[in-house]
């Protein structure tokens, strides 16, 4: 209950105050990147079960003479990079944490379709609301590999406090203004997860 309260403060405060920054951001992917604006997609919350998560698009929509979306690091424009290297394509990711389907400080919400691939260990990080940032966000983020971004994860879910979740949001403001760890060195965010 503590937690939810935290995460309802919180958010409203942030939305509100980034209102204006919020709208800027959504006027210029509108005129670099076109519509939609919002990148909306299904993920997995708590125990799995899916909700639509909100964020700032930051690729174009860019398909092959099949139909086929063409690889991100083709379809991730400067100005994507740019959203993403400040986290500001996440900002929206607020509205889902008033909605109840994140939390502000959580394991990141990965896809869909690696739910059946994980282990048992490594889906323990579905025992919590999903976050807007975590403990594998400031110790690595997407330079991690899978299997350390899953123990960090975890290691959340068995230490979780609200001090905690302080920590962790004042490390974040640290590890977004360095700019570190914000793709894989083998994608252009992270490579797919195919299992253990």
């Amino acid at each position: 209950m503590i937690k939810r309260i935290f995460d309802i403060c919180f958010a409203l405060a942030w939305l509100i105050f980034f209102a204006p920054l919020l709208i800027v951001v959504a006027l210029l992917v509108r005129i670099k990147l076109g519509s939609p604006i919002f990148f909306i997609q299904d993920r997995p919350g708590k125990n799995g079960a899916p909700f639509r998560m909100v964020k700032f698009r930051t690729m174009i929509d860019a398909r092959d003479a099949h139909g086929e979306l063409l690889p991100d690091e083709t379809r991730l424009t400067p100005f994507g990079k740019l959203l993403r290297s400040t986290t500001l394509d996440e900002f929206p990711e607020m509205w889902n944490v008033l909605l109840g389907d994140m939390s502000v400080v959580g394991p990141r919400p990965l896809l869909m379709r690696y739910l059946p691939r994980y282990n048992v260990s490594q889906a323990r990080r579905m025992e919590v609301k999903p976050g807007v940032t975590g403990w594998a966000q400031v110790n690595g983020r997407n330079a991690l590999s899978w299997d350390d971004k899953f123990a960090y994860d975890v290691w959340y879910v068995e230490n979780q406090s609200l001090w905690l979740d302080i920590k962790i949001i004042l490390k974040t403001f640290f590890v977004v203004f360095r700019r570190r760890g914000i793709n894989s060195e083998k994608a252009a965010t992270m490579e797919e997860f195919m299992g253990s």
